[in-house]
């Protein structure tokens, strides 16, 4: 998830809010890998952002990413990220959020394995809101909240 999260930070997850709540467009949300992906037979987790929620029409065209027929601003990334098309997010493609899935793509765009390639997730395979950073101690602090 670079540039935002760097592999061997520590975050502490929120598991409860989901139980009663949805995920947002923004959130950054641990998730069960899905069981196309090869790490799946172990169980491990993904940590992505949330782009399209049930219901949102979501297209790649040109590197850049469109949400409900416009341009997502995403000024969490650095603006000369490109975002490539996949198996499931091909180019120009306007794919519908199905009910109860969300879409999330990770923030290393040119490295990053996501609803691109695998399409939505299942809420009920979300484990939970990256909300604090703890180590190393010298990024303590919250996940910044993004919405779009």
């Amino acid at each position: 998830m670079l540039p935002n999260f760097i592999n061997g930070e520590y975050l502490l997850t929120d598991k409860l809010s989901y139980q009663f709540g949805k995920p947002n467009r923004g959130d950054v949300v641990v998730f069960k890998a899905p069981p196309s992906e090869p790490c799946a037979e172990n169980e491990c987790e993904y940590i992505k952002r949330v782009i399209g929620v049930p219901g949102d029409r979501v297209r790649v065209v040109n590197g850049r990413v469109y949400l409900n027929g416009e341009l997502l601003g995403q000024d969490f990334l650095p603006a000369d990220v490109i975002t490539e098309p996949g198996e499931f997010n091909e180019e120009g493609v306007e794919k519908t959020v199905p009910e109860g899935q969300y879409l999330c793509f990770g923030d290393n765009r040119s490295h990053s394995r996501d609803g691109r390639e695998f399409g939505p997730i299942k809420k009920e395979t979300v484990v939970g809101r990256a909300f604090l950073r703890y180590w190393p101690i010298s990024q303590l602090g919250l996940v910044p909240k993004v919405r779009f």
